[in-house]
């Protein structure tokens, strides 16, 4: 049975409590998620070496593109289901679970098949060296063929949260993350299965973390998960609310990706020591975005919350508070890593120039973390009120354009500096968050008349 007064309810209470307090599980959730291809790079720099380091930075960079398509599109779940739970609807909110999840089953297992497929191409488009293209092979194979758990689990954790439980995800995550670790040490530390060892390890605890998942909804919704049926007889309708606004966030997200791929062709004109360095660089840049990412996530679940309950005065309040805080936790681990930067890279691979270029790298970045408080809590409002086209188009000219016409403009060169590789991400994050402002001043008005 479902119990709708277990779960945080954002229409009612301390605003900035109810923020932090269900931000907390998020930002540690993806904390632990991220831990997944960290933990295999620190696995492989220190056992299998640099060649091994940038076989799996090619291939996180590729196999993100696609996990984030469908990060993307479970904001349309977390809003839909939202919007449910502040009506109080537990029938409707059942009902809109289950097709939700179906749903991504069907994606998940689809996006396993192709990824099998199309692995050479997509290392050839991202202009992969020969001195680690097999490795790079080898690991982006076996972790596209097991994506199927991380977009099923990644959907559900959606679910949960949009219900209010954001702890469920991060105990989930804990315990798959342990297993991870234990795995990455057991297959590549002492078996020495190298990449293939690190690629295994992943899969397994991302299935563990799907199945405990599915658990997780079955017993909170008082009913199972997957109904194939119910989703092409009475579906329609979530679905097309689904994909109307997570279609728009699942292809900003996957183009970016796509970007990424483009920005690693660009790391390719380097030495193998560079291209790991970066990687190690683009990391730490994971975890100090994930406050920002976490309190637009809250944002967004706020928003659609109280629209649901038709208390739009909240909203406002709530917006400005979320960024104060947003803005507050990521100066401070800015800060941190910014002064701790050698003893972070060092920690994946002790190797002097690999560290030297790491540390570059994460020193610029850490400069400008702010923006993406800025940006992520204003994505999250505006996909709140279901607005995800606009600011889709412009997160594109922002992260894509810009930043591949600098990256164009600054090494087709006869000798490329690598530190335009660095500039290029702090560039794309301000000219998306600029764009993102002057339409969000532009739209505020017509949000709160809506």
């Amino acid at each position: 049975m479902l119990h709708l007064q277990d779960k945080t309810d954002f229409t009612r209470g301390s605003i900035v409590a109810g923020v932090v307090a269900f931000s907390l599980p998020i930002v540690l959730g993806e904390l632990l998620q991220n831990l997944y291809n960290s933990v295999d790079a620190v696995v492989v720099g220190n056992f299998a070496g640099k060649s091994a380091l940038a076989a799996v930075t090619v291939g996180g960079v590729i196999s993100n593109m696609v996990v984030m398509f469908f990060n993307g599109m479970s904001v349309g779940a977390n809003v839909s289901i939202s919007r449910a739970f502040g009506k109080k609807d537990a029938e409707e909110l059942r009902g809109k679970v289950r097709v939700a999840f179906t749903f991504s089953l069907l994606l998940g297992v689809g996006l396993s098949l192709l990824g099998i497929l199309f692995t050479p191409q997509l290392l050839r488009l991202a202009g992969t060296q020969e001195e680690y293209y097999a490795e790079a092979l080898t690991y982006l194979r076996v972790y596209l063929a097991g994506l199927m758990f991380t977009v099923i689990y990644n959907n559900a954790a959606g679910i949960l949260r949009a219900v209010g439980d954001s702890r469920t995800p991060f105990r989930i995550l804990l315990l798959a993350c342990g297993v991870n670790i234990v795995l990455d040490l057991l297959l590549t530390g002492w078996l020495r299965m190298g990449v293939l060892g690190v690629a295994l390890a992943t899969v397994c605890s991302q299935g563990l973390s799907t199945v405990l998942a599915s658990r997780a909804i079955s017993r909170g919704q008082g009913t199972h998960c997957v109904d194939l049926g119910e989703l092409f007889r009475e579906g329609g309708a979530t679905v097309r609310e689904i994909l109307g606004i997570g279609m728009a966030a699942g292809v900003q997200s996957a183009l970016i990706g796509l970007s990424n791929i483009f920005v690693t062709r660009y790391m390719n004109l380097f030495p193998t020591a560079s291209v790991a360095g970066i990687g190690i660089a683009q990391r730490i840049d994971r975890f100090v975005i994930l406050p920002a990412k976490s309190f637009g996530i809250t944002m967004t679940t706020f928003v659609s919350q109280n629209l649901g309950a038709g208390q739009d005065g909240r909203v406002g309040e709530g917006v400005r508070k979320c960024l104060l805080t947003a803005l507050g936790v990521t100066l401070a681990f800015s800060a941190l890593v910014y002064l701790f930067a050698r003893e972070c890279v060092t920690l994946f691979n002790p190797d002097p120039e690999i560290v030297a270029v790491g540390v570059a790298m994460v020193r610029v970045l850490a400069l400008t973390f702010w923006v993406m408080a800025v940006r992520e809590v204003l994505l999250g409002y505006l996909r709140g009120y279901g607005k995800s086209l606009v600011p889709m188009v412009l997160s594109l000219i922002g992260m894509i354009g810009v930043r591949q016409a600098y990256l164009a403009l600054t090494l087709r060169t006869a000798q490329p500096e690598i530190v335009h590789i660095y500039r290029c991400y702090p560039i794309a994050w301000a000219a998306t968050t600029l764009l993102l402002l002057v339409y969000y001043l532009l739209v505020k008005k017509n949000l709160k008349n809506a």
